[in-house]
């Protein structure tokens, strides 16, 4: 070998390492979404650069116009947004599509179409983006719709209604559709029903004209009068995870065989709290070591559990005060630094930075006011 050559191997060995690491680390920025109601003084969509070294949080645009988007969902390029306009339109409500340029954070309004329901609370995609997915939580419905290679919403494949209710006469004459939720391998959808106590299993069949059918197993009860709400999968697709609005409950499943099989059920609050309740939101931290999950109604909590990753089951780890009044969502941010929570009633989004090894949450002392915070998602910056 040449002296020439050996040089430049010293050096490729040298450089290696840290262009390996480099290739390896997380984007330290993202976009921050913010859904909204705007019957107040929210004006649509907001987008915040968020700093995961640092957790700041810092304004650069906002898509106005848009009626109440409530709930977003990004697809899988990252290329489109779509948000539920959940206007409480007595004749129908709709969901809008927009174009997103994941550099600048710029959202561009494309279409939208009905709902063919009232007040859509959850959106969802294929990682195709191939089919959009909505739940009408006061008509008890879930719509399903093909989308163009433009990220259009394009026509209204299938509209599959729940029927039923459960044993609370008050919130559960009826059906209430409150998530709509694919499964890790795209072969499922779950549609998780406050109203008849519920969690609802559908094949999903991309190819199909009516791409939705019931599954082997095509419900899955729980406890009477708790209330379905959000669903959420471990990474490796063994357990997946529920919360009960009107219980305040989170159930743990295995998910094995295509079917969700309970194997524990767990109190979000201690036994002496005599408050309202009102469980919303869940998720996974970036490790699957915790769960987090949030209590509205007077709790106004964020409850944190750790994951037993073999059995699936939850061990209680501590409850943390949001710092504000109903807290709707939280997101975890990539790097699993930070988790901001969206405080719909209070008007306000704080940041805590999260202890990776025990899972605890401390505030940072960073506040967002923005009316009528309702979800959060995080996006790369390319």
């Amino acid at each position: 070998m040449t002296t020439k050559k050996i040089l430049y191997a010293l050096l490729l060995a040298w450089l290696m390492p840290g262009f390996l690491l480099a290739q390896n680390e997380s984007p330290r920025f993202y976009h921050l979404l913010i859904g909204t109601y705007t019957n107040a003084t929210s004006k649509g969509i907001y987008v915040y650069q968020f700093d995961t070294k640092t957790g700041t949080v810092t304004y650069e645009q906002v898509a106005a116009g848009v009626k109440d988007p409530s709930y977003l969902t990004v697809s899988a390029d990252n290329r489109f947004v779509y948000a539920v306009n959940e206007s409480h339109n007595p004749v129908g409500d709709s969901v809008s599509a927009f174009k997103f340029d994941s550099r600048s954070g710029k959202l561009t309004y494309i279409n939208k179409l009905s709902t063919y329901g009232t007040d859509p609370c959850y959106v969802s995609v294929d990682k195709n983006n191939r089919n959009l997915f909505v739940a009408n939580y006061s008509s008890g419905s879930l719509i399903a719709y093909s989308l163009n290679r433009d990220g259009s919403i394009a026509d209204t494949l299938q509209t599959i209604h729940h029927s039923g209710g459960s044993v609370d006469t008050t919130r559960q004459k009826t059906a209430h559709v409150h998530a709509v939720v694919l499964s890790p391998d795209q072969k499922y959808l779950f549609a998780d029903d406050l109203g008849t106590d519920k969690v609802y299993q559908y094949v999903y069949q991309p190819n199909n004209k009516q791409p939705l059918t019931p599954a082997a197993q095509p419900t899955v009860a729980v406890r009477p009068g708790s209330g379905p709400r959000h669903l959420v999968f471990s990474a490796d697709a063994k357990h997946a995870y529920l919360t009960q609005e009107m219980g305040a409950l989170v159930t743990a499943f295995n998910y094995a065989d295509e079917k969700l099989n309970p194997i524990q059920t767990i109190a979000m609050e201690s036994s002496d709290f005599k408050g309202q309740n009102g469980a919303a939101d869940l998720h996974l931290s970036s490790d699957g070591n915790f769960l987090y999950a949030s209590n509205r109604g007077q709790a106004n909590d964020l409850i944190v559990y750790k994951v037993n990753k073999t059995s699936g089951q939850l061990s209680f780890v501590e409850r943390q005060s949001c710092l504000g009044n109903g807290p709707r969502n939280f997101a975890i941010d990539p790097s699993g630094n930070f988790l901001l929570v969206a405080n719909q009633n209070s008007n306000d989004i704080y940041t805590f930075s999260i202890n990776k090894t025990t899972g605890k949450l401390t505030r940072t002392g960073s506040k967002l006011e923005l009316s009528h915070p309702v979800y959060l998602k995080f996006v790369p910056i390319k």
